[in-house]
């Protein structure tokens, strides 16, 4: 299968620098597949699990959560706001933010603004949980 260059860029510096066959992960308007010669195209990331299909075939996913897409000239960037690989991930911590973002929920005071700082603190820890770290 036919690779192309995938460059994946953190606030924190580089993740990620080579050859892919193929990177799938959730945008805004819904999940799309890149792969070789795919035609140029920005958009904006949304929130799950990312699929990166390595240039030995093997594949490697990582919770993506933010940031920006672009394929120029054949070239592809991923700018994520938070991107862990799934052994990267502490299983546990992520079951321990689920259950406290669930008990603020709970808690039927919260304001507008509180609760959807929760409901987005639920979201990443269910992406987390399900790029299935150790």
């Amino acid at each position: 299968m036919s690779t192309f260059p995938l460059e994946i860029v953190t606030m924190d510096g580089k993740i990620f620098e080579g050859n892919v066959q193929r990177i799938i992960l959730r945008t805004v308007h819904g999940d799309v597949a890149i792969m070789a010669n795919h035609t140029d195209y920005c958009t904006a990331i949304g929130m799950g699990v990312a699929r990166v299909t390595m240039e030995d075939g093997k594949e490697r996913n990582a919770a993506c959560i933010g940031g920006m897409l672009s394929v120029i000239d054949k070239n592809v960037h991923v700018i994520p706001t938070t991107w862990e690989w799934s052994d990267d991930i502490d299983i546990e911590r992520a079951k321990a933010a689920k259950e406290k973002a669930e008990q603020r929920l709970a808690d039927e005071s919260l304001s507008k603004e509180a609760r959807a700082r929760a409901e987005a603190k639920l979201r990443r820890a269910l992406v987390r949980i399900s790029t299935g770290g150790r």
